[in-house]
């Protein structure tokens, strides 16, 4: 009884290697040694299955382009707030099963197995499932970024199969629980934090206080997340270091939305997705303060425009 509720507690802490910390890390701000981000990226995306090549060509387009289709496919609006019991079931205990959709890189270990051996022999994704799609269309787009994702493809599989490998020689089993399947362990914790980024928000809107959410979370629970619930202030300046959002809210809280609790987030994208079934086009309108400016008074300066070091050298 003990080992599992250790290993549920390495995977719920765990599974944020994948996809949030090597989110920041990629952007390339976590340290001001530029090289120290760089290890860090590699490591944590080699233990949770993480694409980094991939994923700086999605989403140097999420920021430029922020749901706006034709430029942002990382995330395709209407997103589906997902609570249903067999998906629940796998959240918290062993995500198998569930399939990369509407999201980038997001589905569980089958699938990401499945999709790392294609990319490590540099076979095409099944376009029908729209994730997929937009990688094809990445690969076509950035060749050389491309060439780099089928080699760390292969580094994954290699790494992880040596160590399954080597498990099974030493009869220590609980390698491969602990350093290959942790990120697919009790996945419940980041999907709930995660999801309100953008769900049930308005696409094709320059203003990211519309196509962004920013909520409010326990502090543990928000340095495990990266500091990511600030979520709003980091598309208004992706420059900025994840530890130094919140002292950023507090700097511009006046001209921002009322950050939502996560309970309220959730009821906020449930409430949507509902209305969304009987009015496809529907998506949640934001209110802003009577204190928010609605118009910028003055261009943008180069802390606004930086994504850090993300951009890969085709998109710089």
């Amino acid at each position: 009884m003990v080992f599992i509720v250790a290993l549920f507690a390495h995977g719920t802490f765990g599974t944020f290697f994948r996809g949030t910390a090597t989110h920041e890390l990629g952007h390339g701000t976590v340290f001001r040694t530029k090289w120290l981000n760089k290890v860090f990226l590699y490591l944590f995306s080699l233990l949770s299955w993480w694409n980094p090549f991939d994923y700086a060509s999605s989403h140097t387009y999420h920021h430029r382009y922020t749901l706006h289709p034709e430029g942002d496919r990382e995330n395709l609006l209407p997103l589906h707030p997902k609570v249903g019991k067999t998906f629940l079931l796998q959240l918290f205990t062993v995500n198998l099963l569930t399939l990369p959709g509407r999201t980038f890189g997001k589905g569980g270990l089958i699938s990401t197995v499945w999709v790392t051996i294609l990319d490590a022999v540099g076979a095409t994704r099944s376009s029908e499932i729209p994730s997929n799609e937009w990688l094809n269309a990445l690969h076509s787009d950035q060749p050389e970024q491309h060439r780099k994702s089928m080699w760390w493809s292969r580094i994954q599989l290699t790494f992880h199969g040596a160590m399954i490998i080597f498990s099974i020689m030493t009869g220590q089993w609980v390698l491969p629980l602990i350093f290959t399947f942790f990120s697919f362990i009790a996945n419940w914790l980041s999907y709930f934090v995660s999801l309100p980024q953008h769900c049930g928000l308005r696409e094709n809107v320059s203003d990211f206080r519309k196509s962004t959410r920013s909520i409010k979370l326990p502090r543990f629970v928000e340095f495990l997340y990266w500091h990511m619930n600030w979520h709003t202030e980091h598309h208004m300046y992706a420059g900025v270091p994840c530890y130094n959002l919140w002292d950023l809210h507090l700097e511009v809280k006046d001209d921002m939305p009322q950050p939502r609790t996560l309970v309220g987030a959730w009821r906020e994208m449930l409430d949507t997705w509902r209305r969304q079934q009987d009015e496809p086009s529907y998506q949640f309108d934001t209110p802003f303060p009577a204190t928010a400016k609605t118009k910028r008074s003055r261009r943008g300066d180069a802390l606004e425009s930086s994504i850090g070091d993300l951009a890969p050298n085709g998109l710089s």
